[in-house]
C-alpha cells in the first residue's frame, strides 16, 4: 500500500522549495522519513532546526537526507553569508513546521522572533503549515487552543494533530500526522476538498422537559469533530453545528453551538445553500416533550405521565431540500441487524452513503477514541476496521468524495 501511495505522490512537488522546520518533540524522529518523502515527491528541501530539536535527531542525519546543510542558529556566520534568514524566507515556496510544539505555536502566535525558525516564519510570504505534536492535555489546554485559533485566523494551516497512543503512554489527540499524510496534505493528494464547503453536525441534542430535565441521545461528539478536523486539514471550508459537548473547536473550523434538534435544523438550513457535502454525525434526539414546563416538575408518589412527540428529521429534511448538497452522508448507531437498518435508512432518506456502527460492541462508539464502521452506498459495502476516530474520519472522507450524484 505504501509503495502505491508513494507512486501517486512521485513528482507532485516538482519545483517546490520547502523549508522544513523542526522543533523539540519526540515526533522529530519522524522527520528523517518526512524529508525523504518530500524529496521523493520532487521537492527541494532545506531544514531548519531549533536547539531543542537537536536533542531528538541530529542535523547530520537531515543534512544527508536533504542534501543541504541544516540551519540551527541565527548566529551561524558562515551560513548567514550563504543564505540569511531573509534569503531563506524568500527562497521558500512552502514552509512546513513538523513537529510544531506547544511552545513554538505560542511564540509564533505572539509574534516572537527569538530564533531562526520563528524569525523565518515571520519574514516569509510563503504559505505556512504546522503539524502540531504534543501530549493530549497540552493540546486541549485553553491556551494552546487559543494559539491555534489565532494562527488559523492568520492563514496558517494546521495539519492535525492525529489521535492515538502517545509517547507518554496516554491516548488522545496530539500525535503528529504521519510523514505520508503530511506530504499528501502539501501536494493535495488528499485535497479534493480544497475550496469545497462541508456542513457537519456533531454531538447530541437536548430536548428540555423542564428547566432541570431533558431527553437526549448519548454522544460525545468526537466522531463528528474528527471529521470536521480532517475536512479542514484537507482544505475544505468547514462549518460545524455542534450540540452540547465540551470538545475544543478543531483548527480552521467555524462552529455554531446549539442545544435542541429544532435549533440544529434552523442552523443547518440557514447555511445549506452552496454547500458541497452534508455530514450528519449528530445523535439527534428522536423525541421531545410535547409540553415544556417552565417550572421543575416535582416528584410525587404517582408515576408521571410524559407525552412525547417526534422531532423533525434533520437528515431527511436536508436530503429532500431544493438546496440539497451533491453528497449527503448519514450515520446509523445500531445494536442489532446493522445492515438491514442501515440500508433502510440509506434508501428511505435518499442518502448517498451511510456509516453504520454497532454501538453495543466494546471499545468503539460512544465516548471512545476509536471506532469501526461499515459504510453502505447504493452499490457498495465498505468495512472500516477499528482505528482512532481521526483515521476513521479520513477514510470516511475518502469514501464520500468518491460517492455522490454527478
Amino acid at each position: 500500500m505504501r509503495s502505491t501511495v508513494s507512486e501517486k505522490m512521485g513528482g507532485r512537488l516538482n519545483g517546490e522549495r520547502i523549508v522544513l522546520g523542526i522543533t523539540g518533540g519526540i515526533a522529530a524522529y519522524k522527520c528523517a522519513e518526512l524529508t525523504r518523502r518530500l524529496k521523493q515527491a520532487g521537492a527541494e528541501v532545506r531544514v531548519v532546526m531549533t536547539h531543542s530539536a537537536e536533542r531528538f535527531i541530529t542535523p547530520t542525519t537531515l543534512q544527508a537526507l536533504s542534501g543541504h546543510p541544516v540551519r540551527t542558529s541565527l548566529w551561524d556566520e558562515a551560513a548567514e553569508a550563504a543564505m540569511s534568514h531573509i534569503e531563506m524566507a524568500r527562497w521558500a515556496s512552502k514552509v512546513l513546521v513538523a513537529p510544531a510544539s506547544a511552545d513554538f505555536m505560542a511564540r509564533l502566535a505572539a509574534g516572537q522572533a527569538d530564533d531562526l525558525l520563528s524569525t523565518l516564519c515571520l519574514a516569509t510570504t510563503a504559505p505556512i503549515s504546522l503539524a502540531p505534536a504534543m501530549n493530549h492535555a497540552m493540546w486541549s489546554n485553553a491556551a494552546t487552543q487559543a494559539n491555534a485559533a489565532v494562527l488559523a485566523a492568520r492563514g496558517i494551516r494546521l495539519l492535525g494533530p492525529g489521535s492515538g497512543e502517545q509517547a507518554c503512554g496516554e491516548v488522545g489527540d496530539g500525535r503528529m500526522l504521519e510523514p505520508e499524510q503530511l506530504v499528501a496534505a502539501l501536494i493535495n493528494v488528499t485535497g479534493h476538498w480544497s475550496g469545497q464547503r462541508i456542513l457537519i453536525t456533531a454531538g447530541p441534542t437536548y430536548e428540555d422537559i423542564d428547566p432541570v430535565r431533558f431527553i437526549g441521545n448519548r454522544s460525545s461528539g468526537k466522531m463528528g469533530f474528527a471529521i470536521a478536523a480532517a475536512a479542514a486539514e484537507q482544505g475544505a471550508d468547514v462549518l460545524l453545528v455542534a450540540g452540547p459537548v465540551t470538545l475544543p473547536t478543531p483548527p480552521g473550523v467555524r462552529r455554531l453551538d446549539v442545544r435542541s434538534a429544532a435549533q440544529m435544523l434552523e442552523a443547518v438550513l440557514a447555511h445549506l445553500k452552496g454547500v458541497d457535502a452534508f455530514i450528519a454525525a449528530a445523535a439527534v434526539a428522536d423525541y421531545r416533550a410535547k409540553q415544556f414546563s417552565n417550572r421543575k416538575i416535582k416528584k410525587t408518589e404517582s408515576d408521571p405521565q410524559l407525552e412525547l412527540e417526534r422531532t423533525i428529521d434533520i437528515l431527511a429534511t436536508v436530503s429532500a431540500h431544493p438546496d440539497r448538497p451533491l453528497r449527503v452522508l448519514g450515520f446509523a448507531a445500531e445494536t442489532e441487524r446493522l445492515e438491514e437498518y442501515a440500508l433502510k435508512k440509506l434508501h428511505g432518506k435518499n442518502l448517498d452513503a451511510i456509516a453504520a456502527n454497532d454501538v453495543s460492541s466494546e471499545g468503539i462508539g460512544f465516548e471512545c477514541d476509536s471506532n469501526a464502521m461499515t459504510v453502505f452506498t447504493a452499490d457498495s459495502r465498505i468495512d472500516i476496521a477499528k482505528a482512532p476516530k481521526a483515521d476513521v474520519a479520513r477514510r470516511l472522507l475518502d469514501i464520500l468524495r468518491e460517492t455522490g450524484r454527478q
